[in-house]
């Protein structure tokens, strides 16, 4: 990327290592990305040289107006990443996140269109309502299992086994294969047995759409299987994959870091007693600053583009951060409440489709935990609490909390 004459900004090319880039892949930026993405705008302005591991390069998107503009332009930014992936080693940590596949999120053109309207149509089926008391049918037994002890990890405890068992009742999932999917998950969650976690999550989804093949229900995967777009058995395949993806890390983050705000934030817990202001606003607040998927909106330009003075080159990851563009002064006014213009969603074609699901499914999961524990209390100091590393997300690795026991709860 070449620029004009100033000290501040940095130089980029096709090449890796000629001029400095900001790792941020390590637990320093994890720990402390606002003040990251500050230090970033005063040194480069909107377009940042970054490293999304070690040796491979990209450029990190923090302004608003920039990001919209690339968001608005699939031609020359489009989101099929196979150019790209021809330049990085077989073990690229971040491959396995980045890496092509028959599904919206990684392709572009016709493909993306096809993929995408069959998972918006898929999603729209989702009633509302029922996602509410899906929520609560499965809240309230892991409530119970913790509240009378006085202390948990809503992490482990609650936000993870809630969102990955809501996601399986929207998907149809029998329970015999949600139990196999949700050992499979644990074992690539605690990174011990990743691979063979993999594997056994890959033969849970192909056994999951081989049921809804013979017994078909009101649920996502029925309604995929259904679609016009008569996907094949691999396409099929990622179809729900993606979902699981988008169901289980980004929801589970955003309920966890939504109750971290309510539970580190004087001024807003005071509003929230005071009702002031509501669950749904936390979630903008949390949205704005802390999206679950901060830097995870990534571009590959066919050809070189030239953008505000600098050069993007062809097939280099080019990533919307949606948390640095979120906090630009151009457009951030400090109170969020009532505010929905962050780009936590996205924007432009690739804008996520599910986000009136993933509000009904957080708020619902708050609420009913901070109903059934109106005293809970962070058990460690919240400068304490440990952000998992990766250049990609934003999530706590635990949510340590106290409460007094209490009993059981009843199902209505």
């Amino acid at each position: 990327m070449t620029t004009p004459p100033d000290p501040g900004r940095a130089k980029t090319s096709s090449g890796p290592g000629d001029e400095h880039r900001i790792a941020l892949y390590t637990p320093e930026f994890a720990a402390h990305p606002h003040r990251a993405y500050r230090e970033m705008r005063e040194h480069y302005g909107s377009l940042v040289p970054v490293e999304l591991a070690p040796g491979v390069p990209a450029t990190l998107v923090i302004g608003y107006r920039t990001a919209l503009r690339i968001l608005n332009d699939p031609d020359r930014f489009p989101a099929d990443p196979r150019a790209w992936e021809q330049t990085v080693a077989e073990d690229c940590p971040v491959l396995p996140v980045l890496q092509w596949r028959p599904n919206a999120p990684r392709s572009a053109g016709r493909e993306h269109a096809r993929y995408r309207g069959a998972t918006t149509a898929a999603l729209d089926g989702v009633d509302l309502h029922a996602a509410r008391r899906t929520v609560e049918q499965f809240a309230v037994p892991l409530i119970n299992k913790f509240c009378s002890s006085g202390s948990a990890d809503l992490v482990r405890e609650y936000a993870f086994p809630l969102t990955f068992e809501v996601i399986n009742a929207m998907l149809g999932c029998p329970p015999e294969i949600s139990e196999r999917a949700a050992a499979a998950t644990a074992a690539i969650f605690d990174g011990v047995h990743a691979e063979e976690g993999n594997r056994m999550f890959g033969e849970a989804v192909h056994d999951l759409v081989d049921s809804k093949r013979s017994a078909p229900g009101d649920d996502i995967t029925t309604r995929l299987l259904h679609d016009p777009a008569g996907f094949d058995e691999a396409e099929m395949l990622h179809q729900v994959i993606a979902l699981y993806g988008v169901g289980m890390g980004p929801m589970q983050s955003l309920i966890i870091n939504a109750l971290r705000l309510m539970l580190t934030d004087n001024r807003f817990a005071d509003d929230m007693l005071g009702g002031a202001v509501s669950t749904r606003d936390a979630l903008d607040d949390v949205l704005f600053d802390d999206p679950p998927l901060p830097n995870a909106s990534v571009t590959y330009p066919r050809q070189p583009v030239l953008i505000e003075n600098a050069w993007l080159p062809a097939h280099q990851p080019v990533v919307i951060s949606l948390a640095g563009c979120n906090n630009d002064p151009e457009i951030r006014t400090g109170n969020h409440t009532g505010n929905r213009a962050h780009l936590a969603w996205g924007a432009g074609p690739h804008a996520c489709p599910a986000q009136h699901t993933a509000y009904v499914v957080a708020q619902e999961a708050i609420d009913q935990l901070l109903d059934a524990l109106p005293e809970i209390r962070l058990a460690i100091p919240g400068e304490e609490l440990a952000w998992r590393p990766g250049p990609l997300h934003r999530t706590l690795a635990t949510l340590p909390v106290t409460f007094p026991p209490s009993p059981p709860l009843h199902l209505p």
